[in-house]
């Protein structure tokens, strides 16, 4: 929803007037699919659903969204679609124009396309998420492939958030421990958003950048509890991503969750495309980005094994090399964004950061 019409505290001497948007329901656990209904009654968004999902996420919980929607009352339309690109935005906005409100049921492309097309079109969405592999099914921002690489675009954040942990925790495992890797590499994306603070004026905003790095360091904590197939691991990486969200939400932009790790990871998608999940790219960002900044970067890399996730190219199938031409890259993706990956490196440089990943 726009906040263009807000207009308050207007005194000249003093504007700090913000609209803040955030969840009003959240739901995480066993069966939280099944309070559907009642979580859509609550909000009073309207009679008429579209149901955006994929072929493989409407069988693992499309169908039973559907199911509860029309058994409610509600009539409802399915918007098939495996990615999310321009065209897909502007076929699922045709569609969507004759509903009330959107539902976003499936893994990160599907959340994301939601999201965008309920902010073109200023209505309200759930998101339903099938797999906890990035912190996109709580933000108010969207990555969108183009035929420059990926974009993040202004998008809806989700009126609710309904995470069954039964279902998250059927999922492929790889795709929690990506979820994992994009959280923990929020530590980095902080410390880049204090270095630009620092040298280039940028605002900050301490109680974004305080709940991104406590979230990150939570699931650091709990790394031994992330198992495969396991509902308290579900529980714990839903909770966490939702928390990056809402971080991202309080700040405005995805700063708090994104620095020249992710920089890295979508120089990747470039030179790459489809080898890694977006968060074991990152997570493999952190570790050279932290080495950077002086950090703890062996910390981070044991808490990224202990969890699962890949920490070297070679284990997402990436060549050295194509990892070296990505932190070349790097400064090229968003400019306006200043990490310490944009502070000029030399390509032997980048070469030893590569080759440290390996070193025990």
């Amino acid at each position: 929803m726009s906040a263009d019409s807000i207009k308050v505290l207007k005194n000249p001497q003093f504007d700090k007037s913000k609209w803040l948007q955030m969840p009003r329901d959240i739901i995480i656990g066993h069966d939280a699919v099944e309070q559907l209904p009642d979580v859509c009654r609550d909000l009073h968004i309207g009679r008429s659903a579209l149901i955006i999902s994929g072929e493989h996420t409407m069988k693992a919980a499309g169908a039973r969204v559907l199911d509860l929607i029309n058994e409610s009352g509600c009539s409802t339309e399915v918007f098939m679609s495996e990615s999310i690109s321009l065209d897909s935005i502007n076929e699922a906005q045709e569609a969507a124009k004759s509903h009330d409100f959107i539902i976003g049921v499936g893994g990160g492309r599907v959340i994301d396309l939601a999201k965008v097309v309920s902010y073109n079109l200023d209505q309200h969405f759930i998101s339903v998420p099938t797999a906890a592999s990035h912190d996109g099914i709580a933000s108010s921002r969207a990555s969108v492939s183009t035929e420059k690489g990926a974009v993040s675009l202004d998008a809806q954040p989700p009126s609710a958030i309904i995470a069954d942990t039964g279902i998250i925790a059927k999922a492929p495992f790889r795709l929690m421990a990506s979820g994992c890797a994009d959280i923990i590499s929020n530590r980095t994306a902080i410390l880049d958003w204090e270095l630009s603070h620092r040298l280039r004026g940028e605002a900050i905003s301490e109680y974004a950048a305080s709940l991104s790095a406590m979230t990150a360091d939570i699931l650091v904590k709990n790394a031994g509890l992330i198992k495969p197939g396991s509902e308290e691991a579900a529980w714990i990486v839903t909770k966490a991503l939702v928390s990056s969200g809402v971080a991202m939400s309080i700040a405005g932009s995805s700063r708090p969750a994104s620095g020249g790790e992710h920089k890295f990871s979508h120089a990747l998608d470039i030179l790459a495309p489809g080898k890694g999940l977006h968060g074991e790219q990152c997570g493999i960002g952190s570790i050279m980005t932290m080495y950077l900044h002086g950090g703890d970067w062996r910390g981070l890399r044991s808490s990224l094994k202990a969890i699962g996730a890949p920490v070297t190219p070679a284990k997402i199938g990436i060549e050295d090399e194509t990892a070296v031409e990505a932190l070349m890259m790097a400064r090229k993706i968003r400019p306006e964004r200043f990490t310490i990956l944009d502070a000029g490196m030399e390509r032997e440089c980048a070469e030893k950061l590569v080759a440290m990943l390996y070193k025990e």
